[in-house]
């Protein structure tokens, strides 16, 4: 793998499908995963294989159905959950399984009443087990963010030695710092032998509002996978959103990092997303939101309709919108009523439109938002008033 090349392995048909009230069937995740396939994503985590019957049909029938990715199934360092995952897995063009354990002092003293020395061989029992399967063994360490660093580098190393080909270190609760999280892979890069021969990869929940910068802050100090959803779902507040991270790194070219996403599938695929989970995407999310691409401040409408680039960043065709939204409010300006009132058929001279703003102040005052047809109605009111021939 080139090393300006990140890989995006999406998991929300296993960590984003975690949401209450956001259940799949097996129908539903294989439209899902075509599409995640199509948009380029280099891994999809399928599921969670022993969890139920239904999660092993629908891994076992995503790896039949995906053609380009990497297919992956999520397990814990348990030899029974192994074993399943493998079977769902075998007909799979790239199997992975994903194993793992939590590392922190709470996850080691508080969930598995255990000591550090029993968790590592778990572990390499975990990814020796494993590798019996397949040639592809992500480890998870779960917790890691709240790790301290040399007992997860001790971990790491231990892992790479018993086959792992990934790292994942989790930032499970959403806890660190970017600068904390980066220089937690910073450290591993510099700590753990053998590290130059597996993929980091970075896994960050939002419990902070953090998933993105965190993510961002690891694949800049070396990590080269990020573990993602579509509209950034998951858990409790979510994961870090597939689109926010490919858009960043595409925006931003002097990182020297890139990935293999298709970007102007991704409106659409959130689309798809929120429609099959019945999970709305909130107005002002980034990317993929209502209001992403929607000004109604007249300073700031003016400055799109002279010249796009004065208030976006990111051009709406390079991820599939169709154009800038100019919403018409009590905030708007002349230039923006014009801008409208082209859009539907109106020419408007200077005197015409000065005397349709006054008539369109008085609708916006009343209303949230005027539409095309209140700026009709505007219009028919200033011919009535002033007798103005409308071109």
């Amino acid at each position: 793998m080139s090393n300006d090349k990140v890989q995006i392995f999406d998991t929300t048909l296993r960590d984003g499908e975690q949401v209450p009230g956001c259940k799949l069937d097996t129908d539903q995740k294989l439209i899902i995963a075509e599409r995640l396939d199509l948009l380029g994503v280099d891994v999809i985590e399928a599921g969670f294989p022993v969890s139920s019957p239904g999660d092993f049909t629908s891994v076992h029938e995503i790896a039949k159905l995906v053609k380009h990715a990497t297919v992956c199934g999520l397990t814990r360092a348990v030899e029974n959950d192994i074993n399943v995952a493998a079977e769902a897995l075998k007909v799979a063009k790239k199997p992975r399984i994903h194993t793992g354990i939590g590392t922190s002092d709470s996850h080691i003293k508080f969930k598995f009443n255990s000591t550090q020395e029993a968790v590592i061989e778990r572990a390499k029992r975990a990814v020796a087990h494993a590798r019996n399967f397949v040639g592809d063994v992500e480890f998870y360490a779960e917790d890691a963010g709240r790790t301290d660093n040399a007992f997860l580098a001790k971990v790491c190393e231990e892992v790479i030695k018993s086959g792992a080909t990934v790292l994942n270190i989790p930032d499970t609760t959403g806890y660190c710092l970017p600068e904390e999280y980066g220089e937690k892979i910073k450290y591993l890069k510099e700590h753990v032998a053998g590290i130059d021969k597996v993929t980091i990869s970075c896994h960050c929940h939002n419990d902070l509002g953090l998933a993105t910068a965190n993510s961002i802050a690891g694949v800049i100090n070396g990590a080269r996978q990020i573990e993602c959803t579509i509209n950034g779902i998951g858990e409790r507040a979510g994961n870090t959103a597939l689109e926010e991270v490919v858009m960043i790194l595409k925006q931003h070219p002097y990182l020297n990092l890139q990935t293999d996403i298709d970007t102007t599938l991704l409106y659409d695929t959130s689309m798809m997303v929120r429609e099959k989970m019945g999970m709305m995407v909130q107005a002002n999310k980034a990317i993929v939101g209502a209001n992403a691409f929607a000004h109604s401040s007249g300073i700031h409408q003016d400055g799109v309709i002279k010249n796009r680039e004065t208030y976006e960043i990111i051009n709406p065709a390079e991820v599939g919108v169709t154009e800038s939204a100019i919403v018409l409010t009590a905030r708007s300006g002349r230039a923006a009523l014009a801008y409208r009132a082209k859009k539907i058929g109106y020419e408007l001279t200077k005197v015409q439109l000065d005397a349709a703003y006054g008539t369109f102040l008085k609708f916006a005052d009343k209303q949230k938002e005027v539409i095309d047809d209140d700026i009709h109605r505007i219009m028919s009111q200033v011919n009535k008033i002033s007798k103005i021939a409308i071109a």
